[in-house]
């Protein structure tokens, strides 16, 4: 059987941790089978707090868990109150865990290059549009060429099918975001990560990575919105000694 965590491959300092939960073990059952994260996708509140229970086991505090609401909020995470509304956060202290939850939407995880600074943005189409990551990497408070990113598990670009209005939206803001999406029928498909990747090499940002895992190709690791409905949801959560 898979692992239950996913561990980033990129070059951050050692004093940085970062992991992504799949939906491996856990308690939860139904559509929501396995290590189910979410409070508000109607999966039994006790296996979601068993869930959470064994998370936490597994950490060195209790993660900054959110609200998200496809915004583009981010907050301080040592400043915030649990469940405050918001899709990204930061920290610029130790074991303050910035955490999203995702199943489809793209999680980004950002540390700064001496390992001092570190955030989470949950970016699903709309909120990417709008400027969650851009919101992101301005409350890090470093230069973008010191930040660097990594691209969990998100909906692939073979699956992300898309009306014209959404490449329309992007289009309207960057010409170049065109090739990101593949005419697919009457509709397109989307590359998130490449729309992702776009807009934060726009910001200066030149050390990013991911990008490869596709949560509805995946069942067995994976939840996935687009390819099941209800569902469940992982975390992507990291944080610095």
């Amino acid at each position: 059987m898979s692992p239950p965590f996913i561990k980033p491959a990129w070059p951050v300092p050692a004093n940085v941790h970062a992991l992504v939960t799949t939906r491996i073990g856990g308690a939860s059952t139904g559509p929501w089978q396995g290590l189910n994260l979410a409070t508000h996708v109607g999966d039994d509140p006790a296996h979601v707090a068993l869930n959470r229970g064994w998370l936490r086991s597994q950490l060195p505090a209790e993660p900054h868990w959110l609200t998200q609401v496809h915004g583009t909020e981010c907050v301080l995470a040592e400043a915030s109150q649990p469940g405050c509304v918001a899709d990204a956060s930061v920290s610029f202290e130790p074991w303050q865990i910035c955490a999203v939850l995702t199943a489809d939407c793209l999680p980004v995880l950002f540390c700064t290059l001496d390992g001092q600074r570190v955030g989470a943005a949950h970016a699903g189409w709309r909120g990417l549009l709008e400027g969650v990551l851009e919101n992101t990497v301005s409350a890090m408070q470093a230069p973008p060429d010191q930040i660097m990113a990594w691209f969990g598990p998100a909906i692939g670009p073979q699956a992300f099918e898309v009306g014209g209005e959404v490449r329309d939206a992007f289009l309207a803001q960057d010409v170049t975001s065109g090739s990101a999406f593949a005419p697919h029928g009457e509709k397109w498909l989307a590359d998130i990560y490449r729309l992702a990747r776009q807009r934060l090499q726009a910001m200066g940002l030149v050390s990013i990575y991911g990008g490869d895992l596709c949560t509805v190709s995946d069942a067995e690791r994976f939840y996935s919105y687009r390819r099941d409905g209800a569902t469940g949801r992982m975390a992507s959560l990291i944080w610095r000694e």
